[in-house]
């Protein structure tokens, strides 16, 4: 059985450490010490720096847009995407859900973000 990508919110240096993230290396793939991209079969979005300091809003949506593009150039695989930014980040989902509204359908949003999309 094929899981989808495995689409966690990570950190600049790459320490999987908590979370998501500690999922994605245990189980997934994810590269300790890589805090972006696809690794494995899991995909990282950055929402702290190097520093474990949470990035502002318009650094996150910078990368959801690098995922974003990652995801329709390869339409063969589902990305499974976790409420990045809304854990350890501290962000709220109404601040995050929105940079996915143009993502493309072989994205599956959280529940979190679902409801906020869609109403």
């Amino acid at each position: 059985m094929k899981y989808p990508v495995f689409v966690f919110g990570s950190n600049l240096a790459g320490r999987h450490g908590k979370g998501a993230a500690l999922f994605a290396r245990q189980h997934r793939g994810a590269v300790y010490g890589r805090g972006q991209g696809r690794q494995g079969n899991s995909y990282a979005i950055p929402t702290k720096d190097e520093n474990l300091m949470t990035l502002p809003l318009s650094a996150i949506e910078y990368q959801v847009e690098v995922f974003l593009t990652h995801a329709d150039n390869h339409r063969d695989e589902q990305f499974q995407l976790t409420p990045i930014g809304c854990g350890l980040a501290g962000y709220r989902p109404e601040q995050i859900a929105p940079m996915f509204y143009c993502a493309p359908d072989n994205v599956i949003l959280p529940d979190e973000f679902k409801a906020i999309i869609s109403s």
